[in-house]
């Protein structure tokens, strides 16, 4: 394409930001439109800012120099633009969706009988969000955590930093069941009780009781009632494809797009949260900034790059002064007959570290505490490559190669 075609990137993320400058830089300036007020942040940082360890400002993304805040409302496919709030329509050669995802929010009884969230029920997935709850914990403080994935054990962890006594329910047997193996589970679990968490696993939560529009407690289908000052849900998120489905874009569970990250329509992409490749939904950053990367090339004229799916880690690094935690995992962390497992674990050390390998290639792994080893097994795993044959399991394991 040439540099007159104007490129149009709808959503102020991460996934949005890397475009914009990547293009910034290639000599194809995009106008990245974003809705929120704050300057781009990166999300994956917000429970630190809830922590009290990080500021705002310290999470901010260094944004491109056109960056117009405003909402987007419409696309007109035929006419090439979209429609706003508080302007004209904005025009349009190539556009990008870029619109990330929304919190679930789960149908409990008394969670929207007045048609917003009750005083001192959260979300937590934006810079609002942690701004709210940052203002509403204090010590004392009363918090249910509703979710026990990635972000339920990161918000529960903040609170807790911050004084609050907290009460996480997860509904699985276990807390980040989709990340972890049971053994690493173990340990989150050991890790938040050391904090003064109290966590309820195999419990599905019912109905949250509000007395003058402010919450006062969570009930659980048993009908046990847990006090709350504070409730925070985080049960996941969902792709906002909203604007792609009014314009009659291919959708399923994110906005479908091929290797070019195309949609149904060929002058409209997506990327990071909102996009479906080859049958994902990531909900990660390092594929976001990847594909961010592929469509910069794409629409800055190399087109011969392709986007061709990640393999990617999930990390979770939360670096508190008196009781520091850290996991990392990727890909298969269960093993299947015939699969070839090794297990190092120190319970006193609470460091737990468990690779999984199908046919000589690593397919999976876990780590917990101390992940000096987290770069090779990466490394490794991304690559695809037979191990060698001189004790490859322990080798991987034992050896720092980087993080």
């Amino acid at each position: 394409m040439t540099s007159k075609k104007r490129v149009v990137v709808i959503g102020a993320g991460l996934a949005g930001v890397r475009l914009a400058r990547r293009l910034d830089r290639l000599g194809t300036p995009a106008l990245l439109i974003g809705e929120e007020e704050h300057p781009p942040y990166n999300r994956v940082l917000l429970a630190e800012v809830l922590a009290g360890r990080y500021a705002p400002e310290v999470i901010a993304l260094p944004a491109p120099g056109d960056l117009l805040r405003t909402r987007v409302t419409g696309i007109d496919r035929a006419a090439r633009t979209v429609s706003r709030v508080d302007g004209p329509p904005i025009g349009y050669d190539s556009l990008v969706l870029a619109t990330g995802s929304n919190p679930v929010l789960p149908p409990l009884r008394g969670l929207f009988l007045t048609g917003r969230l009750p005083d001192g029920v959260h979300a937590f997935r934006t810079m609002d969000d942690c701004l709210g709850l940052a203002a509403a914990v204090r010590p004392g403080v009363r918090a249910v955590v509703v979710g026990g994935g990635l972000l339920g054990v990161s918000a529960a962890r903040a609170l807790a930093e911050r004084g609050a006594q907290v009460v996480l329910a997860q509904q699985a047997e276990r807390l980040m069941e989709r990340q972890l193996d049971p053994d690493a589970s173990r340990l989150v679990l050991r890790h938040l009780t050391d904090l003064g968490v109290e966590v309820h696993t195999e419990c599905r939560v019912r109905d949250v009781r509000c007395v003058a529009g402010a919450v006062r407690s969570v009930e659980l289908a048993d009908g046990y009632a847990l006090d709350a000052d504070l409730v925070v849900v985080a049960c996941g998120v969902r792709p906002r494809t909203r604007l792609a489905t009014e314009a009659g874009l291919a959708v399923h569970q994110g906005i479908l797009v091929d290797d070019e990250l195309r949609t149904s329509d060929p002058h409209i992409h997506a990327i990071g949260d909102c996009a479906q490749h080859d049958g994902t939904v990531y909900g990660l950053a390092a594929p976001a900034l990847e594909q961010a990367d592929t469509l910069a090339e794409l629409l800055a004229g190399n087109g011969t790059a392709r986007y061709t799916g990640t393999r990617s880690l999930t990390r979770l690094t939360l670096t508190g002064p008196d009781s520091p935690f850290d996991l990392a995992a990727f890909g298969e962390t269960e093993a299947l007959p015939g699969d070839d497992v090794i297990r190092l674990a120190d319970a006193t050390r609470g460091t737990y570290r468990k690779v999984v390998v199908r046919d000589d290639r690593l397919v999976g792994g876990v780590l917990v505490g101390e992940l000096g080893t987290v770069g090779a097994l990466a490394r490794a795993w991304e690559g695809a490559e037979p191990l060698p044959d001189e004790g490859p399991l322990l080798h991987l394991l034992t050896n720092d190669g980087g993080s």
